[in-house]
């Protein structure tokens, strides 16, 4: 499979502003609510890198993952794939840009059709998109297989004689049929056990290598993001709250939700912070930081101004008092191996 579409550092896709709202309807006679999901996230993705988009359960995670994989519209925003305006492409491109971008979901045992084979499984969306034979489609298929490290001959048994690993390696080979330039990749490792899930992210991390993918990697787990990303966008409430590179965020995380996730992470921090309360209805934000209910370090500023993110330290941080945390926020110890196994080929 030919994927050189492009050169290190070329955009695969830009987010501007993205914002999707939601009405939830309050009763026969009542308006209905607006829920905003996500608020204001931008970024860039360049080929070859990750973007790991990490925060709680609600945060709006996976709501963005399905704006940048064209499932969902944005209520307002930009959103370029490609080169290619995302949210109202030209008629001619709409094709182009839905090959461009492939999703990987988190359930292996759920993603894949039980009545068909993996031969039909991975050569449904040529058969869909493009002109190839069948031939060439059985082809091509196993192909993805071995590249995976699957066994080619596997294409003729069906999903449910496969391990949990097993079967998302079939996920990830099916969303590689169409050569995209971009994977979004949904909690794809949380179903397995660690072990397989340091197979499936050396595979990964091996295929965006030889390929020249961007990731978009959606995780609640900064260990697995430690590993993959190389950049870290932190959401809190449908907004970011601090993104930059992974290195920078790792080694001194400076929005204070930022540094309770680290310290909820085993082995990635020395402070020990626990959390307040719970995450705020996205029907009732609060006023000020989205993150001032929670707070250890709260002002009366933080509950009355919204603080807009900022360039600080060589990332961005929505956080009035952020530098306080350059001298001050102990650093997250360096000595802990991240998950790392060499990549194993299942028989």
């Amino acid at each position: 499979m030919n994927n050189d579409k492009g050169a290190p550092g070329d955009v695969v896709v830009e987010a501007t502003s993205l914002q999707r709202t939601y009405d939830v309807r309050r009763g026969l006679f009542r308006a209905p609510a607006h829920l905003r999901a996500v608020g204001d996230i931008s970024f860039r993705l360049e080929r070859g890198r990750t973007l790991a988009v990490v925060g709680e359960s609600g945060c709006g995670k996976s709501t963005l993952a399905r704006m940048v994989a064209l499932i969902e519209k944005p209520t307002a925003g930009q959103l370029t794939l490609v080169g290619a305006d995302a949210v109202n492409p030209p008629a001619e491109r709409k094709r182009e840009l839905r090959q461009a971008v492939q999703l990987v979901f988190q359930n292996p045992y759920g993603s894949l059709n039980p009545r068909k084979k993996i031969s039909a499984v991975l050569e449904d969306p040529l058969a869909i998109n493009t002109t190839m034979g069948k031939s060439e489609r059985t082809a091509k298929a196993r192909e993805m297989l071995a590249r995976v490290g699957l066994r080619p001959e596997y294409a003729n048994r069906y999903p449910h004689m496969f391990s949990g690993g097993q079967r998302q390696r079939i996920a990830i080979a099916r969303a590689l049929m169409l050569s995209p330039r971009l994977l979004v990749a949904d909690e794809p490792v949380s179903a397995l056990d660690v072990s397989i899930q340091a197979q499936v992210l050396n595979l990964l991390a091996d295929l965006q290598a030889e390929l020249g993918l961007a990731y978009l990697f959606i995780s609640h787990d900064l260990g697995v993001v430690r590993h993959i990303a190389h950049d870290v966008l932190v959401m809190y409430l449908g907004h970011a709250v601090e993104q930059g590179p992974k290195g920078r965020i790792f080694a001194r995380p400076l929005h204070p939700y930022t540094q309770a996730l680290l310290a909820s992470t085993p082995g990635l921090s020395s402070q020990r912070i626990v959390l307040k309360g719970e995450l705020p209805s996205p029907l009732n934000p609060p006023t000020g930081c989205v993150f001032n209910t929670r707070c250890q370090h709260v002002q009366q500023r933080c509950r009355e101004e919204r603080p807009l993110l900022r360039a600080l330290d060589e990332r961005l941080v929505a956080c009035h008092y952020a530098e306080k945390f350059l001298d001050g926020a102990p650093p997250v110890r360096a000595d802990v191996p991240v998950l790392a196994v060499p990549m194993a080929t299942n028989p």
